[in-house]
């Protein structure tokens, strides 16, 4: 079992990589796209690639295990993206990255609970607070504290709706099928579910805009890469390391924007931010010691 915890590391590292990067793409797109369009199209796109990669179908599920998938699209495909983008328009993008980062808190207590299988130790919440203290100073980093009730409210439903997210991959995990397979179906709910809110946010087609290479390039790394790619490695993760200890990656998405912001937008790094990566590493390192497990890894096979 060493060997496959090994690669669910690996696929979490890789996966949280680019998802550390898509606000470049994401930025880019959003001179000309609204961030709905951008949802859709990506994930489109990612469908589309996932059916390409393993074109045979799903069979043999049982009504109950649809009704997961569908609540795997619901939240992790369409609500949670929702959500944040909406609370990026009432409060600051410092504030929903310091607060998504919540995210594998709410996951271990889900966990614990629905899963009965992941019981955080003490090294959890440790590595927790410091990792929040070091995702906050990178997020802030000089800028000044501002709440804003709505929009960080949106923000702490979303990383709520990421932990169901993780929870129901892992529930879909046990159900025995290919990852591409329950992706691709997974992609297919939320893809449903994301419609009647295109109607809400003024979407338009406007195919011609990919015109543009850059616009292309772009969402192409976003359908592909960031979509298609990331979210069979996510959920091929949770299955193998389980949910709670898979989300703790999710502190490493301000810390790969850090390093990405240097290296190609050639920002120079401060020194709260420098501080705070080394907490944000700190606190994951912490949160991933063996003081973790209780029960959790013995039950998932995992106790070294």
């Amino acid at each position: 079992m060493k060997g496959n915890s090994t690669t669910g590391h690996l696929a979490s590292l890789l996966t949280i990589i680019i998802w550390g990067t898509t606000f470049i793409s994401t930025k880019i797109l959003l001179v000309d796209f609204q961030p709905v369009e951008i949802l859709f199209f990506r994930f489109v796109m990612g469908l589309a690639a996932l059916l390409l990669v393993c074109p045979r179908r799903l069979k043999g599920t049982s009504k109950q295990q649809e009704l997961t998938f569908a609540a795997a699209g619901l939240c992790g495909i369409c609500l949670y993206y929702l959500l944040e983008n909406i609370a990026l328009t009432y409060t600051m993008a410092s504030n929903v990255g310091v607060i998504i980062s919540v995210a594998p808190f709410f996951t271990a207590l889900l966990s614990h609970i629905l899963l009965k299988e992941e019981r955080p130790g003490i090294s959890f919440f440790i590595g927790f607070a410091v990792a929040m203290a070091g995702i906050f100073l990178i997020s802030f980093n000089g800028s000044k504290l501002e709440l804003n009730p709505v929009g960080d409210l949106l923000a702490l439903l979303a990383a709520l709706i990421w932990a169901c997210y993780s929870v129901l991959t892992k529930k879909i995990s046990g159900y025995g099928y290919h990852t591409i397979l329950t992706t691709r179906r997974i992609f297919c709910y939320g893809i449903l579910f994301m419609i009647p809110p295109l109607f809400l946010f003024d979407f338009k087609l406007e195919l011609a805009r990919f015109a543009n290479q850059v616009y292309l390039f772009n969402i192409i790394f976003l359908g592909l890469g960031a979509s298609a790619l990331c979210f069979v490695t996510w959920n091929f993760a949770v299955k193998v390391l389980g949910a709670v200890k898979t989300s703790i990656y999710i502190y490493m998405v301000p810390v790969i924007t850090v390093v990405t912001s240097v290296v190609i937008l050639h920002e120079k790094i401060t020194t709260l931010a420098a501080v705070g990566t080394v907490l944000t590493l700190a606190g994951l390192f912490l949160s991933e010691g063996k003081g973790f497990w209780k029960k959790g890894e013995k039950q998932n096979g995992l106790a070294k």
